[in-house]
């Protein structure tokens, strides 16, 4: 599977063991930046990147990181047919995939307990699929809304 990452400064230490950790599950890695944990950047900037990676078909998924996850998830939602999604646990991570068909995973720099944790969270979310069935009528809802709006 081909992962775009992406973060800012706050972001580039968890960023890069995100990085580490898809390519040892054998994942292949599209990292968008930011390439430096001192130069303060944008995370608008590199959500956007990774969301249209994942929409334009140059990903199958998305990795953001910034301090929170949260100024990430709210960038990457913008572009049309990101579904992106922070979470703080293994429940969140697994629900968000199963039940939501989240193409973006958010995570907070800051906020997660341990970099072990947020690649924990990580994991759960790459191997859970989407559940479809009435869940898949939602996301459709979503994707529809999406489409009639974006074209007004």
């Amino acid at each position: 599977m081909k992962v775009a990452v992406g973060s800012d400064h706050a972001g580039y230490a968890l960023k890069e063991a995100v990085k580490s950790e898809l390519a040892k599950l054998g994942h292949e890695v599209v990292d968008v930046g930011t390439n430096s944990p001192t130069e303060s950047v944008d995370y608008p900037d590199f959500s956007f990147a990774v969301a249209e990676h994942v929409t334009g078909g140059r990903a199958d998924l998305g990795v953001v990181v910034c301090a929170t996850g949260i100024g990430a998830s709210i960038a990457a939602n913008k572009v049309v047919g990101a579904r992106a999604s922070v979470v703080t646990s293994d429940e969140t991570a697994r629900l968000t995939r199963q039940d939501n068909d989240s193409n973006v995973l958010a995570l907070g720099a800051k906020t997660a307990p341990s970099f072990d944790a947020a690649l924990g969270w990580m994991r759960v979310w790459l191997d859970t699929p989407f559940a479809g069935g009435r869940h898949e009528r939602r996301v459709n809802k979503i994707r529809d809304y999406e489409q009639r709006s974006s074209q007004s």
